[in-house]
């Protein structure tokens, strides 16, 4: 009986090795499946995609202010370090005639069409900023004419209109951002140092990427090899879908680009089609980051949600009863785990939307209900971080730490960094953008945000000043007129 028995018992024990063999093979194929396995060959998908890419060149003009920044290595555009008395202009009037009062500024980007029949191309706002004339070039050669139909500086997206659209345009199809996973292959499409259609292939290598680029960084990070003209390029899955647009790179980096997921671009685009500017939720609220050691004094377990830093007079969250040093854990149903992921859900909530607000107060959980108003606008609060916002000349710019010298792939540890240029500013016109590193201004060294603000008081209005920045491990003067009133 007991011989029967074990042999019962290890007939039994064999089919059940069996079965889960087959479950997890089933499974592990299934898996497979959903990943999209690497293809032998990429060229299916760039031969059917790559036609709906497209090469954007704009033309802008430009008023000089007694600019020859070309002479000293800045480019086209710049001005002069010495200012309105260039010492050197007479010499070069002498020899080379009268420098141009204007001069056409031309660059370079990427785009995808998104609706052939509208003849409508998603691109990065920086590519489009500022153009009076727009040519979009077609992967035969074909040349078309093009008009801005509306663009965001906040998630550098800009939408472009091509004027009288032939009936022949192919196009893409916005994919699932959140459904990419980390290790998914990706194919990344545009027109690099303007050399024409290029596809390079890669992985994600991380989600959710902060970089310093706005206030509602979200990037996808790739190693598909990104450079300068890809902006606006599409970064597509194995279906052919666009999951993210290919915006910035680390220049010290190798392998380091970064593209907006595609669901960000789903939720402006429609906006900027309709009325050509993207309307934005308010909370009213500045928050900060909550460290390992904000949350030790809150008495919480870990570091999580969005610490109230204050809150803005007459705002939905004071009206709805939030206070400073309130948590925020929950906004209308999702789960706030960082700091960054709030402004990104109020931003996105329609003016007028009544939202739940859960709070962390004293160690208990508070739940208020609030109406999102429009945002008109918003700061953000970042702890022991000094930030100047806007100014003067236009730059939102804030004092270099060791987390932001890590994220943005800088060796210094002072400075100011440039987080935001506004439109047509001063500082815009000169040709600051956002990433720079400010080191100096009129000789001084600038370490910190207070030393930028005093400076930038002292300087004369009317007058200018002289920038010295870092730049992709560059150094480049700059001179920003400061405004009379």
């Amino acid at each position: 009986m007991c011989k029967r028995t074990s042999f019962i018992y290890k007939v039994v024990l064999v089919c059940l090795m069996l079965t889960l063999t087959a479950g997890a093979t089933a499974l592990a194929s299934a898996q497979a499946q959903a990943a999209g396995p690497a293809p032998e060959s990429f060229a299916d998908l760039a031969q059917k995609d790559s036609p709906a890419v497209v090469n954007i060149s704009t033309e802008k003009i430009v008023k000089s202010r007694e600019q020859f920044k070309e002479f000293f290595g800045q480019g086209p555009g710049g001005q002069s370090p010495f200012g309105p008395h260039d010492p050197f202009r007479e010499f070069f009037e002498k020899f080379f005639g009268e420098i141009p009062k204007e001069f056409k500024q031309r660059s370079l980007g990427s785009g995808f069409i998104i609706d052939s029949a509208k003849g409508l191309i998603i691109t990065n706002y920086h590519v489009i900023s500022g153009a009076e004339k727009i040519k979009i070039k077609l992967i035969g050669g074909r040349e078309l004419s093009g008009i801005v139909k509306g663009g965001d500086a906040k998630t550098d997206l800009a939408l472009v209109e091509i004027q009288k659209p032939p009936k022949d345009l192919p196009e893409l199809s916005l994919g699932d951002s959140d459904a990419i996973r980390v290790g998914d292959w990706v194919l990344a499409v545009g027109n690099p140092f303007g050399l024409g259609n290029t596809v390079t292939q890669g992985i994600i290598s991380a989600k959710g990427r902060i970089i310093g680029a706005g206030p509602y960084d979200n990037f996808l990070q790739t190693d598909a090899a990104i450079n300068p003209g890809n902006s606006g390029g599409p970064l597509l899955n194995l279906k052919g879908e666009v999951v993210g647009i290919n915006t910035a790179i680390v220049a010290s980096g190798q392998g380091i680009g970064f593209a907006i997921p595609s669901n960000i671009a789903k939720s402006i685009i429609p906006q900027l089609e309709k009325t050509g500017k993207v309307i934005r939720g308010m909370l009213g609220v500045q928050v900060q980051t909550v460290t390992p050691e904000l949350a030790k004094s809150f008495g919480l377990s870990e570091p999580t949600g969005a610490l109230v830093a204050e809150v803005n007079p007459g705002s939905p969250a004071e009206k709805a009863g939030i206070h400073r040093g309130d948590i925020i854990i929950e906004f209308n149903g999702h789960a706030i785990k960082e700091m960054n992921e709030l402004p990104r859900l109020v931003a996105a909530t329609p003016p007028g939307t009544k939202a739940s607000v859960k709070i962390l107060r004293s160690g208990k959980e508070k739940t208020f209900e609030v109406t999102v108003t429009e945002l008109k606008e918003e700061r953000q609060a970042r702890g022991p971080q000094e930030k100047e916002e806007e100014g003067p000349i236009g730059l939102t710019v804030q004092s270099l730490d060791q987390n932001l010298a890590r994220r943005l792939g800088l060796k210094e540890t002072q400075g100011a960094v440039v987080m935001q240029v506004a439109p047509a500013s001063p500082a815009g016109d000169a040709g600051i953008r956002p990433g720079d590193l400010i080191v100096e201004i009129n000789g001084q060294a600038v370490p910190n945000v207070k030393e930028y603000q005093k400076i930038i008081a002292q300087v004369p209005k009317g007058s200018y000043a002289r920038f010295l920045v870092k730049r992709q491990g560059h150094t480049i003067y700059f001179t920003v007129e400061i405004p009379s009133s």
